[in-house]
Protein backbone atom coordinates (compact mmCIF):
# COMPACT_ATOMS: atom_id res chain seq x y z
CA UNK A 1 0.00 0.00 0.00
CA UNK A 2 0.86 3.36 -0.95
CA UNK A 3 1.27 5.78 1.87
CA UNK A 4 3.47 8.63 0.67
CA UNK A 5 2.25 11.44 -1.56
CA UNK A 6 4.65 12.96 -3.65
CA UNK A 7 4.06 13.09 -7.42
CA UNK A 8 1.58 10.19 -7.83
CA UNK A 9 1.46 10.71 -11.73
CA UNK A 10 2.65 7.85 -12.47
CA UNK A 11 -0.35 5.61 -11.14
CA UNK A 12 -3.08 7.32 -12.73
CA UNK A 13 -4.20 5.06 -15.99
CA UNK A 14 -2.14 6.25 -18.90
CA UNK A 15 -5.86 6.66 -20.69
CA UNK A 16 -8.40 7.78 -18.31
CA UNK A 17 -11.99 6.66 -18.70
CA UNK A 18 -13.90 8.18 -15.85
CA UNK A 19 -13.45 8.91 -12.49
CA UNK A 20 -15.82 8.30 -9.44
CA UNK A 21 -15.57 9.63 -6.56
CA UNK A 22 -18.17 9.39 -3.07
CA UNK A 23 -17.69 10.53 0.54
CA UNK A 24 -20.37 11.40 3.35
CA UNK A 25 -19.93 12.95 6.14
CA UNK A 26 -17.45 16.44 5.68
CA UNK A 27 -17.39 15.22 1.62
CA UNK A 28 -18.18 18.85 0.84
CA UNK A 29 -15.05 20.66 2.03
CA UNK A 30 -13.39 17.50 0.48
CA UNK A 31 -14.83 18.10 -2.62
CA UNK A 32 -13.89 21.70 -2.76
CA UNK A 33 -10.52 20.67 -2.70
CA UNK A 34 -10.84 18.84 -5.70
CA UNK A 35 -13.43 19.50 -8.13
CA UNK A 36 -12.69 23.31 -8.44
CA UNK A 37 -8.97 22.53 -9.45
CA UNK A 38 -10.19 20.31 -12.55
CA UNK A 39 -9.45 22.23 -15.68
CA UNK A 40 -12.50 23.18 -18.19
CA UNK A 41 -10.51 21.14 -20.69
CA UNK A 42 -10.85 17.58 -18.74
CA UNK A 43 -11.32 15.25 -21.52
CA UNK A 44 -13.56 12.79 -19.18
CA UNK A 45 -16.54 12.54 -16.82
CA UNK A 46 -16.31 13.09 -13.23
CA UNK A 47 -19.59 11.01 -11.39
CA UNK A 48 -19.93 11.84 -7.61
CA UNK A 49 -21.81 10.29 -5.31
CA UNK A 50 -22.52 12.20 -1.65
CA UNK A 51 -24.90 11.04 0.50
CA UNK A 52 -27.87 13.41 0.70
CA UNK A 53 -31.20 13.93 2.66
CA UNK A 54 -33.57 11.63 0.44
CA UNK A 55 -35.47 14.68 -1.01
CA UNK A 56 -34.30 16.71 -3.58
CA UNK A 57 -33.49 18.40 -4.92
CA UNK A 58 -29.87 18.42 -4.04
CA UNK A 59 -28.33 21.86 -3.84
CA UNK A 60 -24.72 20.36 -4.87
CA UNK A 61 -24.81 21.00 -8.14
CA UNK A 62 -25.59 24.77 -7.82
CA UNK A 63 -23.25 25.33 -4.89
CA UNK A 64 -20.05 23.51 -7.01
CA UNK A 65 -21.53 24.92 -10.55
CA UNK A 66 -20.18 28.34 -9.43
CA UNK A 67 -17.12 27.08 -7.80
CA UNK A 68 -15.65 24.88 -11.08
CA UNK A 69 -14.63 25.33 -14.43
CA UNK A 70 -16.51 22.20 -15.64
CA UNK A 71 -20.07 21.94 -16.05
CA UNK A 72 -21.83 20.56 -13.04
CA UNK A 73 -25.01 18.69 -13.33
CA UNK A 74 -27.23 15.51 -12.61
CA UNK A 75 -27.84 13.39 -15.10
CA UNK A 76 -31.53 12.52 -16.21
CA UNK A 77 -32.49 8.35 -16.78
CA UNK A 78 -30.70 7.02 -20.08
CA UNK A 79 -28.63 10.50 -20.76
CA UNK A 80 -25.35 10.06 -22.30
CA UNK A 81 -21.98 10.10 -20.36
CA UNK A 82 -20.09 13.32 -21.56
CA UNK A 83 -17.51 14.90 -19.50
CA UNK A 84 -18.51 17.22 -16.74
CA UNK A 85 -19.10 17.04 -12.89
CA UNK A 86 -22.40 14.50 -12.40
CA UNK A 87 -23.70 14.64 -8.83
CA UNK A 88 -26.54 11.32 -8.44
CA UNK A 89 -29.76 12.82 -7.52
CA UNK A 90 -30.99 12.83 -4.45
CA UNK A 91 -32.78 9.44 -3.18
CA UNK A 92 -31.74 7.92 -6.75
CA UNK A 93 -28.87 5.18 -7.13
CA UNK A 94 -26.34 6.56 -10.07
CA UNK A 95 -25.17 3.49 -12.27
CA UNK A 96 -22.91 4.33 -15.66
CA UNK A 97 -23.45 1.60 -18.09
CA UNK A 98 -21.30 0.23 -20.99
CA UNK A 99 -23.07 2.17 -23.49
CA UNK A 100 -21.88 5.17 -22.27
CA UNK A 101 -25.69 5.85 -20.92
CA UNK A 102 -26.17 7.03 -17.27
CA UNK A 103 -28.69 4.42 -15.23
CA UNK A 104 -30.91 6.06 -12.18
CA UNK A 105 -32.43 3.24 -10.15
CA UNK A 106 -34.82 3.41 -6.84
CA UNK A 107 -33.85 0.29 -6.03
CA UNK A 108 -33.61 -0.85 -2.23
CA UNK A 109 -30.96 1.16 -0.36
CA UNK A 110 -27.09 0.13 0.54
CA UNK A 111 -25.56 0.51 3.31
CA UNK A 112 -28.62 2.57 4.48
CA UNK A 113 -27.72 5.25 1.06
CA UNK A 114 -29.26 5.34 -1.81
CA UNK A 115 -27.82 7.04 -3.71
CA UNK A 116 -24.55 4.41 -2.81
CA UNK A 117 -21.06 4.52 -3.55
CA UNK A 118 -20.82 0.99 -3.67
CA UNK A 119 -23.27 0.67 -6.66
CA UNK A 120 -22.44 3.00 -8.41
CA UNK A 121 -18.50 2.11 -7.89
CA UNK A 122 -19.43 -1.25 -8.73
CA UNK A 123 -21.37 0.05 -12.11
CA UNK A 124 -18.19 1.73 -13.17
CA UNK A 125 -15.81 -0.96 -12.67
CA UNK A 126 -17.88 -2.71 -15.56
CA UNK A 127 -18.25 0.06 -17.52
CA UNK A 128 -14.52 1.65 -17.54
CA UNK A 129 -12.00 -1.30 -16.26
CA UNK A 130 -8.78 -0.76 -15.72
CA UNK A 131 -9.73 2.73 -17.02
CA UNK A 132 -11.17 4.20 -14.38
CA UNK A 133 -10.11 6.14 -11.08
CA UNK A 134 -11.78 5.52 -7.78
CA UNK A 135 -11.93 8.25 -5.17
CA UNK A 136 -13.23 7.33 -1.25
CA UNK A 137 -13.10 10.49 0.85
CA UNK A 138 -14.39 11.16 4.25
CA UNK A 139 -18.13 9.34 5.93
CA UNK A 140 -19.42 7.61 8.69
CA UNK A 141 -19.99 4.55 7.28
CA UNK A 142 -18.29 1.48 5.31
CA UNK A 143 -19.95 2.45 1.92
CA UNK A 144 -17.76 2.52 -0.62
CA UNK A 145 -15.53 -0.15 0.51
CA UNK A 146 -16.43 -3.01 -1.66
CA UNK A 147 -17.25 -1.00 -4.78
CA UNK A 148 -13.80 0.64 -4.21
CA UNK A 149 -12.62 -3.07 -4.08
CA UNK A 150 -14.49 -3.67 -7.35
CA UNK A 151 -12.30 -0.91 -8.74
CA UNK A 152 -9.37 -2.52 -7.94
CA UNK A 153 -10.22 -5.63 -8.86
CA UNK A 154 -10.96 -4.32 -12.71
CA UNK A 155 -7.20 -2.64 -12.61
CA UNK A 156 -8.21 0.30 -11.86
CA UNK A 157 -6.79 3.09 -9.86
CA UNK A 158 -8.26 3.67 -6.44
CA UNK A 159 -7.54 6.41 -4.22
CA UNK A 160 -8.31 7.21 -0.17
CA UNK A 161 -8.33 10.15 1.64
CA UNK A 162 -6.08 10.00 4.63
CA UNK A 163 -7.73 8.93 7.60
CA UNK A 164 -6.29 11.61 10.08
CA UNK A 165 -7.62 14.53 7.39
CA UNK A 166 -10.99 13.13 7.41
CA UNK A 167 -13.63 14.07 9.91
CA UNK A 168 -15.29 11.02 9.60
CA UNK A 169 -12.82 8.36 8.87
CA UNK A 170 -14.62 5.25 8.84
CA UNK A 171 -15.43 5.56 5.22
CA UNK A 172 -11.34 6.05 4.26
CA UNK A 173 -10.44 3.36 6.72
CA UNK A 174 -12.80 0.96 5.30
CA UNK A 175 -11.87 1.28 1.98
CA UNK A 176 -8.12 1.11 3.04
CA UNK A 177 -9.00 -2.12 4.93
CA UNK A 178 -10.51 -3.86 2.35
CA UNK A 179 -10.04 -2.29 -1.42
CA UNK A 180 -5.92 -1.56 -0.90
CA UNK A 181 -5.58 1.33 -2.41
CA UNK A 182 -2.76 2.31 -4.48
CA UNK A 183 -2.66 5.90 -3.10
CA UNK A 184 -3.52 7.57 0.25
CA UNK A 185 -3.27 11.35 0.63
CA UNK A 186 -5.06 14.20 1.29
CA UNK A 187 -7.95 16.35 -0.53
CA UNK A 188 -5.28 19.04 -2.01
CA UNK A 189 -3.11 16.76 -3.05
CA UNK A 190 -5.55 14.88 -4.87
CA UNK A 191 -7.07 17.69 -6.54
CA UNK A 192 -3.61 18.60 -7.79
CA UNK A 193 -2.97 15.21 -8.96
CA UNK A 194 -6.41 15.22 -10.85
CA UNK A 195 -5.61 18.24 -12.71
CA UNK A 196 -2.16 17.35 -13.57
CA UNK A 197 -3.71 14.28 -14.78
CA UNK A 198 -6.37 16.28 -17.16
CA UNK A 199 -4.23 19.01 -18.41
CA UNK A 200 -1.56 15.75 -19.38
CA UNK A 201 -4.31 13.72 -21.36
CA UNK A 202 -4.88 17.11 -23.59
CA UNK A 203 -1.56 17.80 -25.04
Amino acid sequence: MLTSEPTPSARFPARIGAVVIGGSAGAIDALEEILPRLPASTPWPVFVVVHVAPHPPSLLPSLFGRRCALPVREPADKELVMPGIWFAPADYHLLVERGGTFSLSVDAPVNHSRPSLDVLFESAADAYGSGLVCIVLTGASGDGANGAKAVRDAAGLVIAQDPATAEAAMMPAETIARARPQWIARPAAIGEALRGAALRSTT
